[in-house]
C-alpha cells in the first residue's frame, strides 16, 4: 500500500464508497484492477480479434506507471500480453494496423513496444516499433511541419494526433536515435493557432474543409477530449525529452505556461470541472464531460510537480484537486463484485463531417469508455503523489 492513512485520496473514498463495501487501496490501482477485471486495454477487441488501439496504449502507459510505483508484475504481466496479442513473434504489427492509412491513431501503442523491448530485449518489440517509425518517416504533413491526422484528411492536423504521434516520435528518438538534431527539431512540430490560449481540435491548412474557418482555417470549436490530449502530450514529451532535444523543451514550456491557467480558468465555476463544448458553457445539451477533465488534472499535476509550470499561488493545484472530487463523487461507480465503472465519456469526437456544437452533443455517452477510465488511472496517480 503506497498511500499514506490520512491522505487526501484515502479521505475521498471514506468520503464517496458506502461503508458496507470494502474501500480500495487506491483509485489508481481500482482503476486498473476493474479495467483489468473486465478485459479491457488487451489487445483484442469486443469480438476477440486483435485491434491496434490508441486507447489500449493510454492504458498501457498508466499500467506502466502503476507497476514502477508498485512493482506490481501482474501490471507488466498484463501490458506484455495485450502488446503480444497485435506483435507477432518475427515482429509484424497485426490485427487491423493498416501501414498505408498512415493514421496516427495506432501509433499510441508504440510507446509500449520501446518499453517492452528496453525490459525485456526481446527484438520483437524493437521491430515493431521500427514499423511505426517507418510510417511516421513516410507520414504526409502540413507545409508547417504538423503530421497529417490520417491519409484521407488532406492537410489537416489534429490535437487527437499529437498524443497520438509526438509521444511516439518523442520516444523512439530518446531511445534510439537521441544525438540526431533533425529529429528533435521535428519532434512535435504540431504547434497552432489558438483561441484565446485554447486550441481548437483541429486546424486544415489547405483551407478546404467543410469545418475550416475561412481566416486561419481551424474547427469552430474546442473539445475538451482534444484539449486532454494535447495537455497530456506536452507533458509527457517534456519528461522524456533530453537536454539535448535542442530548441523542442524550451517551445513546449512556453506553450503549457500559455495554456495550464487558461485550461484552470476555463473550469466551470460551480462544479470545477469542464463542459464537453468548453467554449459553449451552460448551452442547451452541453455536459461535464468526463475524460477530458481527468486528462485535464493529470496534465496539471504533472507539470506542477515536475516544475514545468510554477503554482506560486496553489491556484491549479487546488483547482485539480476540486475537480477530482467531482469526478469521484460523480463519475466512478461502485459495482457489486467489487469493480468500479466510470461515466460519462464521450464515445468519440471526430473532424470527419461538420464539427460543429450539435456534432459533439449528438455523440453517445459510454459506461466505461477506457479513453476516460485510462486518464482518471493517470489523474489518480498524480493526486496520489501530491
Amino acid at each position: 500500500m503506497f498511500l499514506q492513512a490520512g491522505s487526501f485520496v484515502q479521505l475521498l473514498t471514506l468520503a464517496i464508497i458506502p461503508v458496507a463495501q470494502a474501500r480500495p487501496q487506491s483509485y489508481a490501482i481500482w482503476a486498473a484492477d476493474s479495467a483489468i477485471a473486465r478485459g479491457q486495454g488487451n489487445g483484442l477487441g469486443s469480438t476477440g480479434a486483435p485491434v491496434v488501439s490508441y486507447e489500449h496504449g493510454e492504458f498501457q502507459w498508466g499500467l506502466r506507471l502503476l507497476y514502477e510505483l508498485t512493482g506490481n508484475q501482474t501490471y507488466f504481466n498484463y501490458i506484455q500480453a495485450g502488446v503480444d496479442n497485435i506483435v507477432f513473434p518475427n515482429g509484424t504489427v497485426h490485427g487491423d494496423y493498416n501501414f498505408t492509412a498512415f493514421s496516427q491513431d495506432p501509433i499510441r501503442t508504440g510507446p509500449t513496444f520501446i518499453y517492452l523491448f528496453q525490459k525485456t530485449g526481446q527484438a520483437k518489440y524493437k521491430t515493431a516499433a521500427n514499423t511505426f517509425r517507418s510510417q511516421l518517416d513516410g507520414q504526409p504533413r502540413t507545409a508547417q511541419g504538423q503530421f497529417w491526422h490520417k491519409l484521407i484528411y488532406f492537410n489537416q492536423g489534429w490535437l487527437d494526433g499529437i498524443y497520438m504521434g509526438e509521444v511516439f516520435y518523442t520516444a523512439y528518438t530518446n531511445a534510439f536515435d537521441a544525438n540526431n538534431a533533425t529529429a528533435w527539431g521535428c519532434a512535435f512540430n504540431s504547434t497552432a493557432p489558438n483561441n484565446t490560449g485554447l486550441m481548437y481540435h483541429g486546424y486544415d491548412f489547405s483551407h478546404t474543409a467543410v469545418w475550416a474557418s475561412p481566416d486561419r482555417g481551424h474547427s469552430p470549436e474546442v473539445w475538451d477530449r482534444a484539449l486532454g490530449w494535447y495537455a497530456m502530450a506536452l507533458v509527457d514529451v517534456l519528461e522524456m525529452a533530453p537536454p539535448n532535444s535542442g530548441a523542442l523543451k524550451p517551445t513546449l514550456l512556453k506553450i503549457l505556461n500559455v495554456l495550464a491557467p487558461k485550461i484552470r480558468d476555463a473550469a466551470d465555476p460551480a462544479s470545477g470541472v469542464w463542459w464537453l463544448v468548453i467554449t459553449q458553457p451552460g448551452r442547451a445539451q452541453n455536459y461535464f464531460e468526463s475524460s477530458g477533465a481527468v486528462m485535464y488534472i493529470y496534465a496539471l499535476l504533472k507539470a506542477v510537480r515536475l516544475g514545468y509550470v510554477v503554482d506560486g499561488d496553489g491556484s491549479i493545484v487546488a483547482a485539480m484537486k476540486r475537480a477530482y472530487v467531482y469526478a469521484v463523487a460523480n463519475w466512478v461507480v461502485p459495482n457489486s463484485d467489487g469493480t468500479m465503472g466510470w461515466k460519462n465519456t464521450v464515445s468519440v469526437g471526430s473532424l470527419s463531417t461538420t464539427g460543429d456544437y450539435n456534432y459533439y452533443v449528438s455523440q453517445t455517452v459510454d459506461l466505461n469508455d477506457l479513453k476516460g477510465l485510462a486518464a482518471f488511472l493517470l489523474a489518480s496517480l498524480e493526486i496520489e503523489k501530491l
